[in-house]
């Protein structure tokens, strides 16, 4: 969604504190260049890869991540070739992951520019509706996470508002 989560992430595995922790960046153009489709072509099959990739993640005790199960249900509703019936199925089965982050971190796009890498969607248009499901799923799921945090600002007072919240024997997610 452009808003600075694998510059975060990079930025945050630099650290001592966060020196044995596993990272996992965004891997979209990876999966793309394997047929995978994207963003509002993706299809069921995609977006359950990537599910799993989210399912793997959380089997790792000390994480740093820029993606959640969260965003993977957010480009699942908002993909044309899914029908509704089934991204609400899928909806209802990956929230299920979502009690097992100990923090997640949501960054809001506002304000900040969208970075065409190649692979994501630059439509303003489309990432308001990434945010806005997003922010949905947040509400519809706030009884499942366990710790929400909102960050701002830069970069660097991003990890500060981390380091603040965060006790480092926990995953970080993003």
């Amino acid at each position: 969604m452009s808003v600075g989560k694998t510059t975060l992430v990079n930025e945050l595995k630099k650290l001592p504190e966060f020196a044995n922790y596993k990272v996992a960046t965004e891997r979209s153009q990876y999966l793309r260049d394997l047929g995978i489709p994207l963003n509002t072509d993706s299809t069921i099959k995609g977006q359950t890869i990537f599910l799993a990739e989210r399912a793997a993640e959380l089997m790792n005790e000390d994480i740093l991540t820029d993606r959640t199960v969260i965003d993977v249900m957010a480009f699942t509703e908002l993909a044309k070739s899914i029908p509704i019936y089934k991204a609400d199925a899928f909806e209802d089965y990956a929230s299920h992951f979502i009690s097992e982050y100990d923090y997640i971190f949501y960054i809001s796009p506002k304000d900040i520019d969208i970075e065409d890498n190649g692979v994501r969607e630059i439509d303003e248009g489309y990432r308001e509706a990434v945010d806005f499901s997003i922010i949905r799923l947040l509400d519809t799921y706030n009884y499942k996470i366990k710790n929400l945090i909102k960050l701002e600002g830069s970069t660097e007072k991003r990890i500060q508002q981390i380091l603040e919240c965060i006790t480092m024997s926990a995953p970080v997610y993003l």
